[in-house]
């Protein structure tokens, strides 16, 4: 698998977001992107999730054009900025009606997904008593249940326990060995660089290896 992001720009009325953007991302790998709030790390992500249309240039998935299409790209999955599940349906409830849109998976592997992030405890508890850790990790869960090829996470240690964050770095280093492409957004550089095979500084609207 490939993503390549070519000539890629974003305004939002005059307000350049992203400017020229080239990158070349390859499965098997990790990719890191860090920057301080409101530098465009969100923006770049949606965009890759076809979310947002490019201002100029293209964003193509093993030679196809999402962003062109309007399209949400194939075998992808993505967790981009906070979680957002049904308020009065348990943890495990919710995966399960997300899992029912394509039928890929079943119990099993709902089941494996909250063992494996710590949700076990809290799988029949309703969503809207998580706590903002807890949510997170059914949003990490939602976004690996599926197996998908593409993973996209927006901040994914946000308010997780030490632990549970430990937890999420195999799990990703797991799934990269799977022949995966991996994209991190974080504010925190030390998240980044726990995990990533290659590093991307946002700023001013450049994106820019470190």
């Amino acid at each position: 698998m490939k993503l390549e992001i070519k000539n890629l720009s974003k305004k939002f009325g005059e307000n350049i977001i992203l400017e020229d953007v080239n990158l070349t991302l390859n499965s098997g790998k990790i990719y890191g992107f860090v920057g301080r709030n409101g530098s465009g790390k969100s923006v770049l992500l949606k965009m890759i999730c076809g979310f947002y249309p490019p201002t100029e240039g293209s964003i193509l998935l093993d030679g196809v054009n999402y962003s062109e299409k309007n399209e949400f790209p194939v075998n992808t999955r993505a967790l981009i900025e906070k979680p957002k599940f049904l308020p009065d349906l348990t943890g495990y409830e919710n995966l399960e009606l997300l899992a029912s849109i394509q039928n890929k998976i079943g119990k099993k592997e709902i089941d494996e997904v909250m063992e494996k992030l710590n949700l076990v405890k809290e799988k029949d508890k309703k969503y809207s008593k998580y706590s903002l850790g807890t949510k997170q990790k059914l949003g990490i869960a939602q976004v690996l249940m599926e197996d998908p090829s593409l993973i996209i996470l927006d901040e994914p240690f946000n308010g997780v326990e030490n632990e549970t964050a430990s937890k999420i770095r195999k799990l990703l280093i797991e799934e990269k060995k799977k022949d995966k492409i991996i994209l991190i957004a974080s504010h925190i550089k030390e998240d980044i660089e726990k995990l990533a095979d290659v590093t991307y500084e946002v700023d001013g609207g450049k994106v820019k290896q470190l």
